[in-house]
């Protein structure tokens, strides 16, 4: 039986910050950024809330049922919260890394189209529960929202292992961001109906 993705609100955000940070443990950035394993566990479910988190505001964090995974869609007009996501980058990433990450935050958003578009800032599925389609489930349930609405949908994939995942849910790479010792994060952008744009 295919499970059931649904809406989670910031009541929820607890399990679903935590399936996020136990599907990204081991992502290229997140680990470069927190290379301890227990300053990782301590300090990814406030990254990914700052990156993410206020798509539990806005009705567009989708869950699989059992919070199994999760995806942080941010709409237009809804934005990361980079005031918490500097103060946690200046905590909690050592110094010599630090000035590589803001850069590549620069990078990041020069990417975003001008036009309005949904940012899938987080997508994660339990690490026993992977290889299951359930990301592919998460993606086609906003790909539904988006479509139907002609809207424009932008990530930046930080795992290359990904990328061939979301070309086959209509992603087109827009270039290739390398700073420093930094892993490399690749844009990309869905146009409606899965057409993609390349730069």
């Amino acid at each position: 039986m295919t499970p059931a993705v649904v809406t989670a609100s910031r009541a929820e955000q607890e399990p679903v910050l935590s399936v996020i940070t136990l599907a990204f443990i081991t992502d290229p950035m997140a680990r470069w950024a927190h290379a301890d394993p227990a300053e990782y566990l301590s300090h990814m479910p406030a990254v990914a809330d700052a990156l993410g988190g206020s798509a539990l505001d806005h009705a567009t964090a989708y869950c699989i049922e059992g919070y199994l995974g999760a995806a942080l869609w941010l709409p237009p007009g809804a934005h990361p919260d980079l005031e918490a996501l500097g103060a946690l980058v200046e905590r909690a990433v050592p110094e010599p890394k630090r000035k590589f990450l803001f850069e590549v935050f620069d990078q990041m958003w020069s990417y975003h189209p001008v036009e309005p578009h949904w940012y899938l800032r987080l997508i994660g599925i339990d690490p026993s529960w992977q290889n299951r389609g359930l990301g592919s489930l998460l993606m086609q349930h906003a790909h539904a929202v988006l479509d139907r609405d002609g809207t424009l949908a932008y990530l930046d994939s930080s795992n290359p292992r990904n990328v061939t995942f979301y070309q086959r849910h209509g992603y087109k790479s827009l270039g290739t961001i390398r700073v420093g010792t930094c892993p490399p994060i690749s844009p990309m952008l869905r146009e409606p109906g899965g057409k993609g744009s390349a730069r």
